[in-house]
């Protein structure tokens, strides 16, 4: 191996950014994504970094609020403050990056990428604390979060009341697969400012329930054990979301739906626990 952007991972992360940018999830530079190396993954983009000094230890919150000791001394793959999506393949190094962070879980080093000078993306405190839960909840199984802006899905938060119940109910209601991909439903975060700690704060809650948290007026954050999964998520809630508003704009009254029989259904069909609260 001779560079870090032929390693494994490190080509899964970028095929992702490249098939998010395809389908329109990522318009200049919205969106990000962060993955949660593994001590392997770690050790080998170490060995390729030899003799390469690290940028300096700069805080994961600009305010000082946010620690993350869960994750202390671990390594992060993500995309860049202000870089393109659509720019990741074909310049990864200034697009995306490295990051180490310290034993505390409040500072970070650059330890490759983003060579000119730029700092991991704004909300990389909320990806973290996402990650932190995650991380505990599933024995370090959940290391990937993707974050887009699928246009359906937003424009879906303007006509559904902004709650759980409400919004997975819409979601599963327009596909069979929907209950099956996610069985827990979605979280709905009303509007709030990106990149700050009270909407990292808010995600992270409801990461504790579900891997799909909908961002209102802004997008979804997407939490998953592998980069196809992240993708196949995102993929699914915004078709089902294309549907609701499709189904929305013929102007008719649906006249037929999966009922809460049929969820239970597809719950015992292919293993998924349907929480009694969306019947």
């Amino acid at each position: 191996m001779k560079s870090i952007p032929e390693l494994p991972f490190v080509r899964e992360f970028i095929r992702l950014c490249s098939i998010g940018d395809s389908l329109g999830f990522h318009e200049r530079n919205g969106g990000n994504l962060s993955y949660h190396m593994t001590p392997a993954e770690a050790s080998a983009a170490s060995a390729l970094l030899k003799g390469r000094p690290p940028c300096p230890w700069t805080d994961v919150d600009p305010k000082g609020d946010v620690a993350v000791p869960g994750l202390g001394g671990e390594w992060f793959l993500v995309t860049g403050s202000g870089k393109f999506f659509r720019n990741v393949a074909y310049d990864a190094e200034s697009s995306i990056a490295i990051c180490e962070l310290d034993q505390a879980g409040t500072h970070y080093r650059v330890r490759w990428g983003l060579c000119d000078g730029g700092r991991p993306t704004s909300e990389f405190s909320s990806h973290l604390m996402n990650l932190e839960v995650k991380d505990r909840l599933t024995d370090g199984k959940v290391r990937v979060i993707y974050h887009a802006h699928p246009a359906h899905l937003i424009a879906m938060t303007y006509v559904v009341p902004l709650k759980d119940r409400d919004f997975t109910r819409a979601l599963w209601n327009t596909m069979t697969e929907c209950p099956v991909i996610f069985p827990e439903g979605v979280g709905v975060v009303k509007w709030m400012v990106p990149g700050g700690r009270e909407v990292a704060v808010a995600t992270s809650k409801l990461m504790e329930r579900y891997n799909n948290v909908v961002w209102a007026h802004h997008g979804l954050f997407c939490a998953a054990d592998s980069f196809d999964n992240a993708m196949g998520q995102m993929e699914t809630i915004e078709k089902a979301a294309k549907i609701y508003m499709l189904v929305l704009a013929s102007g008719r009254k649906p006249l037929t739906g999966i009922t809460s029989k049929g969820f239970l259904a597809i719950g015992k069909m292919y293993g998924g626990d349907i929480p009694k609260r969306f019947l």
